[in-house]
Order: C-alpha cells, then structure tokens, then sequence
C-alpha cells in the first residue's frame, strides 16, 4: 500500500501513519514525482493539481478536513475515486468553543466595552436573559450538531437549520424556506456551519440579512462563500452610513488570506481571525484516517462524499 500525504505539517501526519501501518509506503507530497506517483491513497489538504493529475491507480482519498470544496473543486480530480472526509475528528469540540466565545462576545456586550475603552467611558450594559437570545446555527451536520448542543446546554435558546429534517434533543430544528424564514426572524445571533455548495453559496444576502432583527449578529466559521461580503458590509453600515446589524465574527472568506485591502480588516464592528476556529488535532485525525485505508483496504462499504452534491 503506497500512501500520499499533502497538508501543512505533512512530515508529522507521515510519521504517524507510517507508525501505524508499517507495512505501508507512506510519503509526503515533496516527494519526486516518480515516487510518489501510482499511490494508492491520498491523504490531503488543499492538494496541488498536479499530485492528482499524475496519479493512475487511486483506491482512494481521504480529506484531511471537514470541508470538500476545494478538492472537489481542483482539476485534475480523478472521476469514479471514492473520496472520505474527516468527520469531527476533535474539531468539533474547537468550534462550539469558537461559536460560543463569539455569541458571549456580543450577549455579554464586550463589543461595545471595546469600543467604550479608547474613551476611557465607564458605562456597564445590562445582561439580557439568555432565554431573549435566541442563537440560529445554519448547519447540522455532525459540527453543526454539536455546536447547537454546546449552545443549548450553555443555555441559550437554540434554533438549528438544515436542508432536510434533523432532530437534535433540546434544539428546534427546521428546515427548508419557511424554516430559513423562521429562524432569522428570530435570531440575535446567526452561526454559519454549512459546506460550500451551490445552494449554500451567499445563503445570507442582502435579503435574508434584513430579515434579522436590528442589532443581531453574525458568526461564521464555516465557509467564506455562505456571506455576500458587500451585503454584510452593508449590513453593518459604512461609509458614514449606519447598518442594523451589531457585529460579526469572521473566520473564513471569500479569498483567503484576506487581502490586506479588504474593508472588512478595518470596519469598527468586525473582528476577523485567520480561517482558525477548528483546526484538526493530529492525534484524533490520524485514527480516523487509519480506520479508512483499513476499511478501503477491506473493501467495506464506507460513507463517501457526493461530488454533485458537495458534501
């Protein structure tokens, strides 16, 4: 079994993979051509085109990650390779600790006390019942899930989305138009932890974004392309022109890095960190990564990622 691994750190992830599976070739990316070329397997993260393209005989891949859409968006991916994907893996945890700072930030008003403190204005702002703040997760796969659990249990009201029916204890979960409707009607804040699909792309335009009550807020940790970045902007207010939304707590975009022009570094009501709210655990990863080349390798029939789909 020859294995080809492509992510930051791929030195370590190789080391580890070849500790469990010793009878195994394993090799980074950096590899010549000529050795790293007929693997069987890809373990990778943002591949190059070019490791695709030179390959002949895939069994399969593994994505290092959550999210496909760069992989399935990358040329040179072979038709008819059945693709996996890391599914939780520990980021979980990560990300409901991300989402929940972020909704904190604003029920517990520190927006506004850092925007107080240039000032030196003492003002303290009252603590709403967590029972009025409503949180909308957009998302309910097996992150999203878990994140609206963490929420709930922390004690806020939770309202889940998903395209088809969900049941989650504790969580009104909806689905479709009218539950899209439903919930941003309602939320204070808004968390973004759908994949990147043709159907997902710009879900909060400018439209759905007025839909929110004033002062809501949003948080995304899931895909750049699920937020029109002019229509939050907008939303926001700039330009001397006020906005009816509260804040927002960005993790991923459009392009990244961010450009360092990008009016989003710069606007008062956005804090912006770079693509870092659930990065994967090495540990976790590489026993999900093993149980997959067993599995491919056993010939089980595993849960594989719909290209037409995206996820």
């Amino acid at each position: 079994m020859k294995v080809v691994v492509h992510i930051d750190d791929a030195a370590q992830w190789q080391a580890a993979i070849a500790e469990a599976l010793p009878e195994a070739t394993v090799l980074t990316s950096d590899a010549p051509a000529s050795e790293r070329a007929n693997a069987d397997y890809l373990a990778v993260w943002k591949a190059p085109a070019h490791l695709l393209q030179e390959q002949t005989q895939l069994k399969g891949i593994i994505n290092l990650g959550a999210g496909v859409d760069y992989l399935l968006k990358t040329p040179g991916l072979p038709k008819d390779v059945p693709i996996v994907k890391l599914r939780d893996a520990g980021m979980s945890e990560l990300m409901a600790d991300y989402v929940l700072y972020g909704v904190l930030h604003f029920y517990r008003s520190m927006d506004r006390y850092a925007a107080q403190q240039p000032n030196a204005r003492w003002q303290p702002h009252a603590v709403p019942d967590k029972a009025n703040w409503p949180v909308g997760v957009l998302g309910l796969g097996a992150i999203g899930s878990y994140v609206a659990s963490a929420l709930q249990q922390a004690g806020f009201p939770v309202l889940g989305w998903s395209r088809t029916p969900k049941q989650i204890s504790g969580v009104r979960c909806l689905h479709g138009e009218d539950g899209l409707n439903e919930l941003l009607n309602q939320a204070q804040s808004v968390v973004t932890i759908l994949p990147d699909t043709a159907a997902t792309q710009h879900i909060l335009n400018a439209e759905r974004l007025a839909q929110l009550p004033k002062g809501a807020s949003i948080i995304n940790p899931g895909r750049g392309s699920l937020i029109d970045e002019q229509a939050l902007l907008d939303a926001l207010g700039h330009d001397g022109q006020p906005g009816h939304l509260r804040g927002a707590l960005l993790d991923v975009f459009h392009e990244e890095p961010l450009p360092a022009n990008n009016p989003l570094w710069q606007h008062p009501k956005v804090i912006v960190t770079p693509h870092m709210a659930a990065l994967t655990p090495l540990n976790d990863a590489i026993d999900q990564v093993i149980s997959y080349l067993h599995a491919f390798e056993a010939g089980e029939t595993l849960a594989t990622i719909n290209p037409d789909m995206g996820y």
